[in-house]
């Protein structure tokens, strides 16, 4: 089996409370925050879907959802998933550790955040953050204030 034999990693979901925004999410989840994503979706608070209608009304993104603490070792891997996404796409930095680095901040092996190698659209603090922080924070894409990013070469990130 070769990496492009795998499965998707991607999901799907509607999120309760704002059936206008559907999203597709990888998951980066790298320590206990991944299991607040988790509890997000054994709640209720984001519905699984089989597929999304890009055609209909509402806000469809793929996100790219950093959960943890990320090492300079994962680096090149989170970069790679980035590109992966389909457009329209923005990332999620949840949690201190994907935000700061956290704790683990002065390891030398540690990113001192996911903005040093990603544009991040929404961060969502805590440690960890709870299920509703989550969905607060993908609710926060749909608004007009996010921005997207540029690269250099001026195409959207």
């Amino acid at each position: 089996m070769t990496l492009h034999s795998l499965p998707s990693l991607e999901s799907r979901y509607r999120v309760t409370g704002h059936p206008q925004l559907r999203v597709t999410i990888l998951d980066v989840g790298l320590a206990c925050c991944a299991l607040e994503v988790g509890a997000a979706i054994t709640a209720g608070l984001l519905v699984p879907q089989e597929s999304i209608d890009t055609e209909s009304d509402g806000f469809v993104v793929s996100v790219l959802l950093i959960s943890g603490t990320v090492t300079d070792a994962l680096a090149p891997g989170i970069i790679r998933a980035w590109a992966t996404l389909e457009e329209p796409r923005l990332a999620v930095s949840f949690g201190a550790c994907a935000n700061t680095g956290g704790p683990y901040w002065d390891a030398p092996t540690v990113t001192k955040g996911i903005d040093q190698l990603i544009p991040i659209s929404v961060y969502i603090p805590g440690c960890p953050p709870r299920p509703e922080a989550l969905v607060a924070g993908l609710v926060r894409l749909s608004q007009p204030s996010v921005v997207t990013h540029s690269d250099p070469s001026g195409e959207s990130r």
